[in-house]
């Protein structure tokens, strides 16, 4: 028996680097991850394909570890890196974008991520892990955004 999770959420901040700066490192994906808390891995599949293996989760009892693939592409022309899941790969399935966005006297970055985290557990779980995962899940995000914030020089 196994309960699945969606998550989706989007943010948007300004950075004070420049936005070729920026797009340089959100568009190569290991430097990128090197940002995010809680990777124990990143394995490269070739072709734009990365498969995240994230630190596990949870209580002694019930810990969870997420891992999945997205494959991964970037158009310096449009400010844009996208990321579409790979099915059959992990127990979770992740998608999003980042669109980068050059204001003259900062940088506009717009994340937006889609995805959904399947565990083991009877449904009759599900309304007490599914907030715990997405909340879970916010906290990275947002630990993520706040160490790229530092790196690009603080957000404006």
């Amino acid at each position: 028996m196994a309960i699945t999770v969606p998550v989706s959420m989007g943010y948007e901040l300004a950075v004070r680097a420049k936005a070729a700066d920026v797009f340089a490192l959100l568009s190569d994906v290991p430097a990128s991850v090197a940002f995010f808390p809680k990777v124990d891995k990143l394995t490269d599949l070739g072709d734009g394909v990365y498969q995240w293996e994230m630190a596990k989760v949870g209580t002694p009892q019930v810990g969870i570890q997420t891992v999945y693939a997205s494959k991964y592409a970037s158009n310096r022309a449009k400010g844009t890196v996208t990321w579409k899941p790979v099915p059959g790969i992990g127990n979770a399935q992740v998608g999003g974008s980042w669109t980068i966005r050059d204001d003259k006297t900062s940088t506009h970055l717009q994340l937006e991520i889609d995805g959904a985290l399947t565990v083991p557990l009877p449904a009759l779980m599900k309304a007490v892990v599914a907030p715990v995962v997405e909340a879970e899940f916010e906290k990275l995000v947002e630990k993520y955004l706040a160490n790229l914030a530092r790196k690009f020089g603080g957000e404006v």
